[in-house]
């Protein structure tokens, strides 16, 4: 996609996936959490594993999706406490610090939009000192509504004002896009590159980018 950064008065950009490498929340969902769910319920790793992904697959799309309270309550597992101990995964993707930096010379107002629970959030934020870079912070719990659904938009667009003709939008989930592509946010990112262990992935629907360099 070409743009003139002339055109963009606010960035909106995503935080898992996006800004920080994914392998920590694939890690901790994917590995950690059905070892400890087969170790507190005495199942084999195999049983807890499926026990555990569908009961993952009835939240995808909601606010449960990514509320560690609901998770910590559904799974039987002290999921904060989980998330704590191996924060030492938590690593942001290269190139994001310099990129916030030239948004910041730019005189962009520049917001995190993100799905992630505040507590989650405030771990994230300590881990990485990211913080410093937003003008806002802003959790779909916050909004009532995951970033998937329309509603989320329109309430993010009450609460900051920001103009969609004149938005620029970054996020590794193709539904987020779609919803905010519906909402009238002219200019959208699909984060191709959002776990240093996984291979980069592509989208036929959005311009794709692999690193912020491309941007800058």
């Amino acid at each position: 996609m070409l743009f003139s950064w002339e055109e963009v008065h606010w960035v909106l950009l995503d935080l898992d996936g996006t800004l920080l490498d994914k392998h920590f929340d694939d890690y901790f969902w994917e590995t950690l959490v059905p070892e400890e769910f087969a170790r507190r319920h005495g199942l084999s790793a195999a049983a807890a594993r499926h026990e555990v992904f569908a009961r993952y697959q009835r939240q995808e799309g909601t606010l449960n999706w990514t509320d560690i309270d609901f998770w910590s309550e559904e799974l039987g597992l002290d999921i904060p406490a989980l998330k704590e101990s191996i924060r030492h995964l938590i690593e942001v993707h290269p190139e994001v610090e310099e990129f916030l930096q030239f948004l910041r010379g730019l005189g962009k107002k520049v917001v995190l939009v993100t799905n992630a629970h505040w507590r989650v959030l405030n771990l994230k934020m300590e881990q990485t000192g990211l913080v410093g870079y937003f003008d806002q912070v802003v959790s779909s719990f916050d909004l009532g509504a995951p970033k998937e659904e329309l509603a989320c938009w329109q309430v993010l667009q009450q609460r900051i004002a920001f103009q969609p003709e004149h938005t620029l939008l970054v996020d590794d989930n193709a539904e987020v896009l779609a919803a905010a592509r519906r909402y009238g946010i002219r200019y959208l990112f699909f984060k191709g590159m959002s776990s240093s262990q996984l291979a980069p992935g592509g989208h036929p629907d959005f311009p794709v980018l692999m690193n912020f360099r491309e941007l800058m």
